[in-house]
């Protein structure tokens, strides 16, 4: 094997060191009991993670957007410096893009940004 192969080879074999939690569902126990648990208690015990981002995709836009427990949770994370961001098509689709800015979300056109995301050996993307 050439120099050039076993670098890349070598390059392959690291790790992740960034968590991407894409929370989907429109269920709010699985935004309490999973995806909020999880991407907050990440990024509070520093558990192998240099970064968490949270994405609000699809029905968890319209959720997120209604439920004020949820919402309080979201601010936690703002403040606990967990990256926020929210896919603008589907915000757009329910109306509430303007609500979750609100919160400090960052609502843009996500499907190249989770690509990039996917395609990036730093991340570690959990589809939830």
């Amino acid at each position: 094997m050439d120099l050039s192969r076993k670098a890349e080879a070598k390059k392959k074999k690291t790790k992740p060191d960034e968590l991407v939690v894409l929370w989907t569902s429109g269920d709010r126990e699985v935004a309490l009991k999973m995806a909020f648990m999880y991407a907050f208690n990440s990024n509070r015990f520093k558990w192998g993670w240099r970064g968490v981002t949270l994405i609000v995709w699809g029905p968890s836009a319209k959720l997120l957007a209604e439920d004020q427990e949820l919402q309080e949770h979201i601010i936690d994370m703002k403040e606990a410096g967990i990256k926020l961001q929210a896919c603008k098509k589907c915000s757009d689709m329910y109306g509430v893009s303007d609500n979750l800015k609100r919160f400090g979300i960052e609502v843009k056109y996500m499907g190249k940004a989770l690509t990039d995301y996917l395609r990036d050996d730093t991340y570690n993307v959990l589809a939830i």
